[in-house]
């Protein structure tokens, strides 16, 4: 159970409703939990909006993005983000078999050098911080400057979110299957 409850709208002032109008406008309805939970900090939740809209708009394709985040997702054992992005990578194009090989995606051959590259990059610095000069030299012999920036900026991003998840016990909505049903 989080802890903190879920602010509704129904339940927020009226000062707030613009941002749930913003929520509803620009994410799924009904509203995730994670941010029900952070409406309680109306105007980090404003900020934190437009930051991972900035991403998702950024040069770095969408499908690299995407396996960067599900391998955020996979070394932090976070089933919410899992969950909620396997759609993601769905629409970025990955098959259902891709996703269920995210988590082993060293021994698979359904991912090329370049998205083992940016998955490997993403499991380093979420398992370790600092990342190897090899490391990121393989995914830098593949991506501009600014798609290395914006994919640090992402996995960043990501690490910060199923921090910020495990933090507040955020619970996976009961729409979504639970990847790692012995946790959360």
């Amino acid at each position: 159970m989080a802890r903190v409850p879920y602010l509704r709208r129904e339940d927020a002032d009226e000062a707030q409703k613009p941002l749930y109008d913003r929520l509803e406008a620009e994410r799924k309805v009904p509203t995730a939990n994670i941010f029900l939970a952070l409406a309680h900090a109306p105007t980090q939740l404003d900020a934190f909006l437009t930051y991972a809209n900035s991403l998702r708009s950024a040069d770095l394709s969408p499908r690299l993005r995407e396996l960067a985040i599900l391998t955020v997702g996979h070394a932090t054992r976070s089933g919410y983000e899992v969950a909620h992005h396997q759609s993601h990578g769905l629409k970025a194009g990955l098959t259902g078999e891709q996703l269920a090989a995210v988590a082993d995606f060293e021994s698979s051959g359904l991912f090329d050098e370049m998205e083992r590259a940016v998955m490997r990059l993403a499991k380093e610095s979420t398992l370790q911080v600092d990342v190897s000069e090899e490391t990121w030299r393989a995914a830098a012999a593949h991506l501009t400057d600014r798609q290395l920036v914006e994919l640090s900026l992402s996995i960043a991003w990501y690490n910060s979110g199923v921090r910020i998840m495990g933090l507040l016990d955020i619970d996976l909505e009961d729409n979504y299957p639970n990847p790692f049903p012995s946790s959360q």
